[in-house]
């Protein structure tokens, strides 16, 4: 009896051609993250009684920020993989983006505006938590446009087919790949999809102190990116027989874990944390004009 063995098929190309003009699919996927975590942003947020234009105006900062400090990541901890052309740093195209720099450089230059706007940080963190999620499990699809972010050889069923040109050498014979893989990109994006559920339901079950919903985001997040560097294969620096990327979730799991048992059983807060947006203007000085110039008359 035959037996019919299933993969998961990766895209001939990794760009869609309409005439003169080429679209790379990775940057395509990149865009539906962006939109749909400022969707699920601001639903959220205006929910609590704040306005879309302060969530425009975060994520216009956040995505810029992200993507410079994404990139920068990569670039410092992969130098020896990039594309050897005088633009090899700035080929965002051709993958190598770091979600860990991109979470980063991304709040602080969302926190900044929302903090400027006088609205409560903390708040703000937790709307954006379950959206981030979300983002992060959209954009690994544009992984598989690229033909990477995939694991050790595999026989299950759902292992991903890799054309020669993207298979791993020792894999590989000059016409085709003879192995299929992990698809990595595809377990982290059902985690995270789990996870946009799994945080919408402690909230709506447990009161929440924020930022607590975003440490356990961290949390979550870097509980399934642990498991997932010990099926990557990709080149890679390594601390002490473990990918650098390991270490790191380790230490991010551990303190975010840490913190929300702390903020949210254990400290002790003066009243309850914020579940609504203030609407009070912020403290500090009013003036609209810079100091040294008048206002024409009316």
């Amino acid at each position: 009896m035959q037996s019919v063995i299933a993969t998961f098929p990766s895209p001939s190309s990794g760009e869609l051609d309409l005439g003169p003009i080429s679209i790379h699919m990775y940057g395509i996927t990149l865009l539906l993250a962006i939109v749909a975590a400022i969707g699920l942003t601001g639903w959220r947020w205006t929910r609590r009684g704040g306005d879309w234009d302060l969530v425009l105006r975060a994520a216009v900062w956040g995505v810029a920020a992200g993507i410079v400090g994404a990139r920068l990541y990569h670039v410092i901890t992969n130098y020896d993989q990039l594309p050897d052309t005088w633009y090899g740093p700035f080929a965002v195209w051709e993958g190598g983006l770091g979600v860990w720099g991109g979470i980063l450089f991304g709040c602080i230059a969302g926190g900044i505006v929302v903090w400027r706007s006088g609205q409560n940080v903390a708040l703000f963190a937790d709307c954006l938590a379950p959206a981030l999620l979300l983002a992060q499990g959209i954009g690994r699809w544009g992984n598989w446009w690229n033909q990477e972010l995939f694991g050790k050889p595999t026989d299950l069923p759902w292992g991903l087919d890799i054309d020669a040109r993207h298979c791993p050498t020792e894999y590989s014979s000059l016409i085709s790949c003879n192995e299929d893989f992990h698809p990595i990109f595809l377990y982290e994006f059902l985690w995270d999809i789990v996870g946009v559920g799994v945080l919408l339901l402690v909230e709506r079950l447990i009161r929440i102190r924020p930022p607590a919903l975003f440490s356990l985001y961290v949390v979550w997040y870097t509980l399934g990116r642990i498991f997932e560097e010990q099926l990557r294969i990709d080149p890679s620096h390594e601390f002490l027989g473990q990918r650098v990327n390991f270490w790191v979730a380790v230490v991010l799991f551990v303190a975010s874990l840490a913190f929300f048992v702390w903020w949210q059983f254990f400290r002790k807060h003066e009243g309850d944390s914020p579940q609504v947006v203030s609407h009070e203007p912020p403290k500090g000085p009013a003036m609209a004009v810079p100091k040294g110039r008048v206002r024409p008359p009316g």
